[in-house]
């Protein structure tokens, strides 16, 4: 009976009902929804190297290290040198490793020299190994592999010519058009920064840079040809700029860093990717509690905006209230249908709110893993969401308490006399 007199109230004030809720929705919608993003964000960064037990690069800042080799963001401090990759390659404890030699881009995707170590051993997403859609890996030097949104976004297919920029990013200076590459291979999606990258061999990035051992591009008339490149018999690599590693066993992964870390041979430096990734998110766990806390502000005011609305609308309804009490409601029946009134109040606007999530995240989660690679699941409501959605639901029937009480001390008579 007062569940029907509660739902018969609000849909009277239907336009009051809708705006009240549709503010809780919205508020509720951005505290799970920054939720759903950290959460997904948190995954697609861990997801995007898997089975690594460590990456190597030159001595600086571990999370420099990550980005530049993993994410693909900023740029390497040094390289190091070929023999040092080698003799860690051939160490013992070494299952394997994979080469990577960063510097160049084309049209704003980074282009990475590696070798065949990287078709065969690079992991993500729990184990998934890298698989070509088309074509097969770089084995010549002018060989390349694009990554899935390279080849999306710039139209390439197999046989195409490209040419690389000397320079990271967008901040290319130099086009090396005198070698060009050709697309020989373009690899399946896989929603991590490996699609947004375009691979080559060591021998091909060390050949576009033959001339420019002076630290600049070789003089007019000087410059080396792919037709010179053809002819060489070998091409020497001298450098990378890190390489990932797979240990033998687990248990080698401390001793190999300590090993790595101290080498005498060169300055270098190796980081597990788990601690490295722990270390980064510690470093922007404030701006997510930030978002989080500036989401809760919300909820709260939308909140208060229901607790208005409700307490605002006592003045219009002294005569609903005084004919209540008339058919025999007693006060704490008035307070029970406020209080309830608050509370579905909320749980709709609690409701609407999961609603506008699930139907955001279906709309634009082909945008975000287009745009930033970032996979953002739909999945059920955790244990946190599901705590904050009741936590809102509880402040809502709390909320209807205010206004309940100024019902509960209003007399019989003032509902039934006429305010002039």
């Amino acid at each position: 009976m007062l569940l029907h007199l509660a739902r018969q109230s609000l849909s009277n004030r239907l336009l009051t009902t809708s705006l009240t809720a549709l503010s809780i929705a919205f508020s509720v919608a951005l505290l799970v929804g920054v939720e759903n993003v950290r959460t997904g964000m948190r995954e697609s960064f861990s997801n995007t190297v898997s089975g690594t037990d460590l990456i190597v690069g030159a001595r600086g800042g571990t999370i420099q290290l990550m980005l530049y080799s993993v994410f693909g963001m900023g740029s390497p401090v040094a390289n190091i040198s070929h023999e040092t990759w080698e003799k860690w390659d051939e160490h013992p404890a070494v299952s394997w490793t994979i080469p990577y030699a960063l510097g160049d881009s084309h049209q704003g995707f980074r282009v990475i020299g590696t070798n065949e170590s990287f078709y065969e051993h690079y992991k993500y997403r729990g184990g998934q190994s890298i698989s070509l859609a088309e074509g097969r890996p770089a084995e010549e030097v002018f060989d390349v592999v694009l990554g899935a949104q390279v080849a999306e976004r710039l139209g390439y297919g197999l046989g195409d010519p490209i040419s690389v920029t000397h320079g990271m990013s967008d901040v290319g200076f130099m086009n090396h058009d005198e070698m060009p590459f050709e697309v020989i291979g373009i690899l399946d999606e896989t929603f991590t920064p490996v699609d947004r990258a375009i691979y080559v061999t060591l021998e091909g990035i060390t050949a576009i840079h033959l001339g420019w051992e002076e630290g600049g591009p070789p003089m007019p008339g000087e410059e080396i040809h792919a037709d010179h490149v053809h002819e060489m018999d070998e091409i020497h690599v001298s450098q990378i700029t890190s390489f990932f590693l797979g240990a033998e066993s687990r248990a080698y992964t401390l001793q190999l860093q300590r090993e790595i870390s101290t080498s005498e041979q060169e300055p270098l430096t190796a980081v597990i990717p788990g601690l490295a990734l722990s270390e980064m998110w510690q470093g922007i766990g404030y701006a997510e509690d930030g978002l989080m806390v500036i989401s809760g502000f919300v909820v709260l005011v939308g909140l208060l905006g229901m607790l208005v609305s409700i307490y605002t609308s006592l003045d219009a309804r002294r005569r609903e209230m005084a004919i209540l009490r008339a058919l025999g409601a007693g006060p704490q029946r008035i307070v029970s249908l406020l209080v309830l009134e608050a509370g579905l109040l909320s749980a709709l606007g609690a409701f609407l709110g999961v609603i506008f999530v699930y139907a955001g995240l279906a709309a634009l989660q082909p945008w975000l893993e287009g745009e930033f690679g970032l996979l953002v699941p739909i999945r059920v409501l955790d244990q946190a969401q599901l705590m904050y959605i009741g936590a809102v639901i509880i402040l809502g029937f709390v909320a209807g308490l205010v206004p309940a009480l100024k019902a509960y001390r209003t007399a019989l008579h003032d509902g039934l006399s006429v305010r002039v």
